[in-house]
């Protein structure tokens, strides 16, 4: 790792975090950085090693969590080779989640996944592991309430083709593609859709979400040979599937973007979105808000006259995709 050595201020971007220090890339060098006294008393940490609130400097009071991948920060440098995270720049957009709790009476608080990114990937299997939509449906929810595009990913098509599961398959991607999100179906062992996921990555800020067991790390190998080894080795020591994450990394890609990925979770839980604020983040249902009987008020449950139960029934919105909001509103 090449660093700086001499006692000056740089800006940079946060490329890694590990156990309360954070690795910045600024010009071509990396910074190994912890935060600096000013800093650090805005935060409260729980084992030194997550953040149970925060409120950064700079960032807007909305935005509670850590120093997170992606962020712009202002930092010195020492003639040791580390630096002080002194600033945090105002973030364009963040994706977060509700961290889980270790206890049922624990304060809930948002874990800051990642910060300006330019695109999720959310990334299913159509077999081994069998995709749940319910969980596909949360990250998109994560994402358009920070109004971040998102395109979908399909792996292992070649397990269902010529299958009766590929009718199943077909069914859910038309129904996402309906909607407005690109979905890409691929196939490590056919090739399928590699290259029109490398444009889609391609010059962007990308963050991989998942279940593990979806093929992210091979899917990786394949579209740059290397990369996929490098992320399973960081993934391997946050814990398979733990909710609590203190080690990401942003990984550049040799095609030029950079690759955010992230450990495979058995839930996702959405936060800083409110109960009436769901519908607005599904796209299909937007243009409707408004138009029930009891106009912005209604809860699309079982009011009468509502515009969006209505379009469920007229098959213009998905069954699923209601069944979604139900529970992500029962969830909140």
């Amino acid at each position: 790792m090449q660093t700086q050595n001499t006692d000056k201020t740089h800006i940079g971007t946060v490329i890694n975090k590990s156990k309360g220090r954070y690795t910045v890339s600024h010009h071509g060098c990396s910074t190994l950085c912890s935060l600096s006294p000013k800093l650090r008393k805005h935060f409260q940490f729980e084992d030194n090693q997550e953040l149970k609130t925060a409120q950064a400097v700079g960032i807007n009071q909305k935005n509670m969590g850590p120093v997170a991948i992606g962020d712009r920060v202002t930092f010195s440098s020492t003639d040791a080779g580390y630096g002080t995270i002194e600033q945090v720049a105002a973030r364009r957009n963040y994706l977060s989640r509700r961290a889980a709790k270790p206890m049922p009476s624990a304060h809930a608080f948002e874990q800051v996944i990642a910060a300006n990114i330019d695109q999720v990937i959310p990334i299913f299997a159509v077999a081994e592991p069998a995709p749940k939509w319910h969980m596909l449906d949360r990250y998109l929810v994560a994402a358009e309430s920070h109004q971040i595009p998102s395109t979908i990913v399909i792996t292992k098509v070649d397990l269902v083709k010529d299958s009766p599961s590929e009718m199943s398959l077909l069914e859910a991607v038309d129904r996402y593609r309906k909607i407005g999100y690109p979905v890409i179906l691929t196939s490590n062992k056919s090739q399928q859709g590699l290259d029109q996921l490398r444009m889609v990555l391609v010059d962007q800020a990308s963050i991989l979400v998942g279940k593990s067991g979806v093929g992210k790390s091979s899917l990786l190998n394949v579209l740059e040979p290397g990369l996929g080894l490098r992320v399973q080795a960081v993934n391997a020591s946050t814990g398979k599937g733990r909710h609590t994450t203190t080690h990401l990394e942003m990984f550049p890609l040799a095609m030029g973007g950079m690759i955010i990925d992230t450990p495979g979770t058995r839930e996702f839980g959405v936060w800083g979105v409110e109960p009436e604020e769901i519908a607005d983040c599904f796209p299909e249902m937007r243009p409707l808000l408004g138009s029930c009987r009891f106009g912005l008020s209604c809860q699309h449950d079982e009011e009468p006259g509502c515009a969006i139960r209505e379009a469920v029934m007229q098959n213009e919105i998905s069954p699923y995709r209601y069944q979604s909001y139900l529970r992500l509103r029962a969830d909140l």
